[in-house]
């Protein structure tokens, strides 16, 4: 039987490389999700805060103050912040990356003409040679030992963190619209009280004068009663100053000029309700609904998958190069078939004198794992603090308003009774000046209490990472098992193939 040559080197190869494949698998530690203990409830109770319940929570928990203006808002805003637009370009670097990432051959073509002489005093033979040539070129890189199946597992991290990180600015994006909305209205009350109180303490003025000048009264009484009716237009300036200044951040929240909100805000707006109730889940459950314990987590999946990739620089690189083309010294016959060429064989490379520097860049991988192993464990220790600290802001700011209630419906009595007195000549001045005095003061904080509240309320469903889940949809979602964070454990430093 006749052996043709030209078939042997081709199968013998194929068999090698078919041994190979099947002997080595991807060096480098395998990503296990780190687990995290967390505590079964949250420590703040309150009579308005629902039982926790699992799932997600507060997906549009803004619409719970009843205010259309403000649920305009946040649409207008999550469809024109300029942050979501960088988090988007984002998503498309990291895709983009990802397909980098993936890549292991190429293919090339390449045409040239060119023309040489060569020397008269050399043995070969002398004088002017063209040569014209077209070719391809490929190059497929086996990875024997996943350093580009690590790659591709890193880039795939990154990518999955981008969409968290686009998720996680959006929930800060509606939480800022609300926060400064609801601020802003806030504000608007304190400056109408502080009116209210300014044409009380005027008719008080027009009273104490008419009295002076009747002979009834006396000009020091006159003198208190107009110096406090300028305090209490002083408080003027300072409101119209931070309701100014919340108009023009909305406006760059919503992507807009500064001054562009400020006759659509200018309007009285509805009075400032707060839910019934305030919905939350349980504390396991934010660590799969905050977007930035979700990046802090893809981020470890991508450092770790960054190890097994400096680990494979310690092992041979295997990759199967082949050329094909047309080669002569003559354009006619170019394409004649004597002019073909080709070649096809192995490359082998192996690091031999830089291990050490290797072995360096492994450990630098280790370490910047072991980075983003404490940065998640920071990240879950700050969510539930934020949670639990807007939970007792809440809970103690109710108790303190339902107190200020009380001082102003005391204040309003002590006010009519200390008028009718001064009237009636039975009580000094000065009776008056205090009443009134604290009663603007109670009005004002309990004002002030109430906008309290509201933030509150705002700063626990931001804590939660409510909001984002019918906003963005991921175009490259992580398996759901992978989002999941049991008991805190520290992810293996094993670098050896398995």
């Amino acid at each position: 039987m006749k052996i043709n040559s030209r078939h042997i080197a081709p199968r013998i190869l194929g068999v090698i490389f078919s041994l190979l494949l099947t002997s080595c698998t991807a060096v480098g530690p395998n990503y296990q999700p780190p687990q995290q203990e967390v505590p079964p409830h949250w420590q703040a109770t309150n009579a308005n805060i629902a039982e926790p319940t699992a799932g997600p929570v507060g997906e549009t928990w803004w619409t719970l103050f009843n205010d259309s203006l403000l649920d305009t808002l946040v649409a207008e805003a999550t469809a024109a912040n300029l942050n979501l637009r960088k988090a988007e370009a984002r998503i498309r670097e990291a895709r983009a990356q990802r397909i980098i990432a993936g890549a292991t051959g190429s293919l090339g073509a390449a045409t040239s003409a060119s023309t040489a002489r060569r020397s008269d005093n050399t043995s070969s033979a002398s004088g002017t040679q063209d040569l014209f040539q077209i070719g391809l070129d490929a190059r497929w890189e086996l990875d024997l030992f996943g350093g580009l199946q690590r790659a591709t597992e890193s880039a795939d991290a990154s990518l999955a963190a981008s969409h968290e990180e686009m998720r996680d600015v959006l929930v800060s994006l509606q939480a800022e619209v609300a926060r400064n909305y609801l601020e802003m209205r806030g504000s608007q009350k304190r400056l109408a009280t502080t009116h209210n109180n300014i044409t009380t303490q005027e008719k008080t003025v027009a009273l104490v004068q008419g009295r002076f000048q009747m002979g009834l009264g006396n000009e020091l009484d006159l003198m208190n009663a107009k110096t406090q009716l300028s305090l209490t237009k002083a408080a003027l300036p300072p409101l119209a100053r931070s309701i100014r200044q919340t108009m023009h951040q909305l406006a760059i929240l919503l992507g807009k000029a500064p001054a562009n909100l400020i006759t659509r805000l200018s309007g009285e707006g509805p009075g400032l309700t707060l839910p019934q109730q305030i919905p939350i889940n349980l504390p396991s459950d934010l660590l799969r609904q905050r977007p930035d314990i979700r990046v802090a987590e893809r981020r470890l999946a991508a450092a770790t998958a960054d190890i097994g990739v400096a680990t494979a620089d310690l092992f041979p690189k295997f990759s199967l190069t082949g050329l094909l083309g047309l080669q002569s010294n003559s354009l006619s016959d170019l394409v004649t078939s004597g002019s073909r060429y080709w070649s096809i064989g192995p490359t082998i490379s192996l690091a031999l004198f830089n291990r050490g520097k290797v072995r360096a860049g492994i450990e630098v991988k280790n370490a910047r794992r072991d980075q983003a192993f404490a940065d998640y464990q920071q990240t879950v220790l700050s969510a539930l603090g934020e949670v639990e600290n807007g939970l007792v802001a809440f809970s103690l700011e109710q108790e303190t308003l339902g107190i200020l209630k009380d001082a102003v419906i005391s204040g309003e009595r002590a006010v009519t009774i200390a008028n009718g007195l001064y009237e009636a000549g039975l009580s000094d001045f000065l009776n008056v000046l205090q009443s009134e005095r604290a009663l603007f003061q109670s009005q004002d904080q309990m004002a002030q209490s109430e906008q309290r509240l509201t933030l509150s309320l705002v700063a626990i469903f931001k804590a939660l990472g409510g909001g984002w889940q019918n906003q963005v949809k991921s175009e490259a979602t992580v398996p759901a098992e992978k989002n999941e964070l049991p008991d805190m454990q520290k992810p293996s430093t094993d670098t050896h193939p398995t």
